[in-house]
């Protein structure tokens, strides 16, 4: 039996996205009148239930997308998955205000290359329930719709905004948040730093890293231990450290 995915969220305040698998637990969360943004649906389920709760979510004016039950599978937290999937939580069309004015966590990606690292990247950030992420890269359409594709399409899930790094910043910075670098002249490891308040984290693409002007702008840089003859861990990789070492500073109930 898997638990109650809105007592976990009560219990980690910081995990602010929760997947309701099935109408069972979709009914109950609109009863208990919590935020459910999204369901995603097969084209035709079979489900009884399930036809009833997408007709309750819809007249309630909440989104309802079909998609296949590939997607589903892949998604879904239960084998086999359900014909019906819900998302609770803020809503992923949130301003960039609202996301960069919200608690918990944001990643600013600058100077990236390619559009799957880059996908690969926004999920990382989806799954770690990052408030948001910020892009500036020179991604033009199709680089950008591949990017999301990449990503599992967590656009869907969680805000993703394509703009310059150094208005990200700046904005971050007046909202209240630190702004926290990740890159190879850091001094810190992230295990020597309070990761769990409001922070805005700074990575650059392998190749080049983050500009200097935006790293000068940043309030710490962490470096990450590399002990191997290639110079730099993968994008996803580096951002799935960091963001590992603050859920468990949130689960520990740090900070120090």
């Amino acid at each position: 039996m898997h638990d109650d995915p809105l007592n976990e969220a009560a219990a980690d305040p910081d995990r602010n996205r929760v997947q309701l698998a099935g109408a069972a637990e979709i009914e109950a969360a609109l009863d208990a009148g919590r935020p459910v943004r999204l369901l995603l649906t097969a084209e035709a389920p079979a489900d009884p239930a399930a036809r009833a709760v997408i007709v309750r979510a819809r007249a309630a004016g909440i989104e309802v997308r079909t998609t296949s039950a590939n997607s589903l599978w892949r998604l879904g937290k239960l084998d086999p998955p359900p014909d019906v999937l819900a998302l609770v939580g803020p809503d992923p069309g949130d301003s960039r205000a609202d996301v960069l004015g919200a608690g918990g966590c944001v990643w600013s990606l600058v100077g990236l290359a390619y559009p799957g690292n880059t996908g690969f990247a926004i999920r990382a950030a989806e799954v770690s329930g990052a408030a948001g992420v910020f892009i500036d890269g020179s991604f033009l359409h199709e680089g950008r719709r591949e990017a999301l594709r990449a990503s599992m399409r967590a656009d869907r899930f969680m805000p993703v905004f394509w703009e310059p790094a150094a208005s990200t910043l700046a904005d971050a910075r007046a909202a209240g948040r630190r702004v926290l670098a990740i890159e190879d002249v850091g001094t810190l490891a992230p295990w020597d730093l309070d990761l769990t308040g409001p922070a805005l984290f700074v990575l650059g693409g392998e190749r080049h890293g983050i500009p200097s002007a935006v790293l000068d702008a940043c309030d710490e840089v962490l470096r990450l231990p590399m002990h191997g003859f290639i110079p730099s861990y993968n994008l996803q990789a580096a951002m799935a450290m960091v963001a590992g070492e603050r859920l468990r500073q949130l689960a520990r109930g740090e900070p120090r």
